[in-house]
């Protein structure tokens, strides 16, 4: 500064009127690129901070999406065990060899499960309810968190639907059976039900009733088609939500940050 104090007082003492204002020019606009350099400066560290807290909101999601993969895995491994019991009764049925496996119709009893599937939804309503959400309107994220969340109302109303109809028929099936002996042959070790008064052709009888009523055959029935339709549902779920973390970890190793042009 002392500099161009010195630089002006001798262009006013030698009455270099032009070249002093030539200076001034020059000395204006030099101030001015510094104030936008500044504001470049404090433009791309804010830049930096948004894409920082953007990341720690993507990757509450991908933890939580991995959190939904893991559950999706276990319940469609039990949902096409059920559905492939089940689909071995109804041809039972209707072929009226039902007796000849009794078993199969106990094990078919897992289809009065009521299962949910409870994701996490956690990361992504937080990034809904924050001032980053608007930073990834149509981007592929966008898109495939959109479709993510819409399969899982779908899956939702699917085993909604499945489940208050199996409570109902249960419910209905415990009003005209005692159920004692089928749960005590169903959760008993069998060397404990030897020792018991109660024969062991007691047990496949009530069994036999209960499995051959309308209520459980329409359970089992249901269970045939619809496990199907849950089980494809979370294979379409799974692979958005592969589709998901895959992005996010693309979006995470760009030093230069995906989102970062969009603040200009």
């Amino acid at each position: 500064m002392k500099v161009f104090r010195k630089i002006r007082y001798r262009l006013l003492t030698e009455n270099k009127f032009t070249k002093y204002l030539i200076y001034a020019i020059g000395e204006i606009v030099l101030v001015v690129i510094g104030i936008l350099i500044a504001l470049q400066i404090n433009n791309w560290n804010q830049a930096r901070k948004d894409n920082q807290a953007l990341k720690e909101y993507l990757g509450k999601i991908k933890v939580h999406t991995l959190e939904d993969l893991r559950i999706l895995d276990t319940l469609t491994k039990y949902r096409t065990q059920t559905a492939i019991q089940c689909k071995k009764a109804r041809v039972r049925i209707l072929d009226k060899t039902e007796n000849e496996d009794l078993i199969l119709f106990m094990s078919c009893g897992v289809a009065f499960a009521d299962y949910y599937f409870k994701p996490n939804t956690g990361g992504y309503e937080a990034l809904k309810n924050s001032s980053y959400f608007g930073k990834i309107n149509n981007t592929l994220l966008d898109s495939l968190l959109t479709s993510y969340h819409g399969i899982i109302e779908d899956i939702a109303e699917n085993e909604k639907s499945y489940n208050e109809y199996v409570v109902n028929q249960e419910t209905y099936l415990s009003t005209q059976f005692d159920t004692s002996l089928i749960l005590a042959s169903a959760f008993l070790p069998q060397d404990s039900l030897r020792i018991r008064a109660t024969p062991q052709s007691e047990y496949f009888q009530v069994f036999a009733e209960y499995t051959a009523s309308a209520p459980y055959r329409n359970v089992i029935s249901l269970a045939a088609f619809q496990l199907d339709a849950m089980v494809l549902q979370y294979g379409q779920l799974k692979n958005v939500g592969q589709g998901i973390i895959k992005e996010i970890d693309a979006q995470s190793s760009d030093e230069t940050s995906y989102f970062a042009s969009r603040l200009y």
